[in-house]
């Protein structure tokens, strides 16, 4: 892997957010990268319940200012970064007041989904490709985690599907067994039209559960890593069923050399 570029993007990531496999893995995969000779970006989104003070957060005003429509509303993209303590490593911040200015991540003090996380989640995928064309960074490997995280493969193969920055980029989708339960909102589709992706990519959205924008994610990805030792019954099932790369689970302590190995011999072959 020396040399070779890899975007990280994923809805959570140790040291911002607390201990999960999701913000686990979204920190120990780009290490390991980084300590192979890879380059790396990681982008997550700046919740509210990230304290920029104490982990010295900065917005990066080359790269701010941008609106992105999600809708038919003009949204400001803010780009923040920050280092982890003692690694080499930058992570960069999808910020809106709007989205993200919130104290919590997914649902409010009550445990109720917030109505608007399926725009959360269309905003954070176009901020994320319009902040990497900026930077003029084409990846070799685009590693997706979490399912805010998801509408990435959709929006870069199909939206910025002619986007030459990305023409080589392959495409890995983890798939865990954090997700939510019921849907997002009802419309989430009418969202998805208006950027006119072709409706045969999305029909799963019809019914946008969790396991079914992770099918779209699948869809639209190289290969796809199992990061939960159980994940739901569909998605194994689906899974079994793709003519794609699929990386069984590996646990924290030996995924190293596994994912070294499925980098190289099948998502780069």
């Amino acid at each position: 892997m020396k040399d070779k570029r890899v975007l990280y993007v994923s809805s959570e990531v140790i040291p911002y957010l607390p201990e999960t496999e999701i913000s686990s893995m979204s920190f120990e995969a780009p290490r390991m990268i980084n300590n192979n000779g890879g380059q790396i970006r990681i982008f997550m989104p700046r919740y509210g319940n990230i304290n920029e003070r104490r982990h010295q957060l900065h917005e990066v005003i080359r790269l701010s200012g941008m609106n992105l429509v999600i809708n038919d509303l003009d949204m400001p993209l803010i780009i923040k970064v920050a280092s982890i303590p003692k690694e080499r490593i930058q992570v960069y911040f999808i910020d809106n007041e709007d989205y993200f200015k919130r104290k919590a991540t997914y649902a409010d003090e009550d445990g109720n989904f917030y109505k608007d996380n399926d725009e959360r989640a269309i905003f954070f995928a176009k901020g994320v490709i319009e902040t990497v064309k900026k930077l003029n960074w084409a990846p070799d490997i685009i590693h997706v985690h979490g399912w805010l995280a998801s509408f990435l493969p959709l929006y870069l193969r199909n939206y910025y599907g002619n986007e030459p920055l990305f023409e080589n980029s392959k495409i890995v989708t983890s798939v865990y067994n954090q997700g939510f339960d019921g849907t997002l909102a009802k419309n989430t589709i009418e969202k998805l039209r208006y950027d006119a992706i072709d409706d045969e990519a999305i029909a799963k959205i019809e019914d946008p559960s969790y396991v079914n924008l992770m099918k779209v994610a699948i869809e639209n990805s190289d290969a796809a890593i199992i990061g939960s030792e159980e994940i739901p019954k569909e998605l194994e099932e689906y899974l079994n069923t793709i003519d794609k790369p699929v990386l069984k689970y590996h646990n924290m302590e030996n995924f190293s050399q596994a994912y070294l190995d499925f980098y190289s011999e099948k998502v780069l072959k």
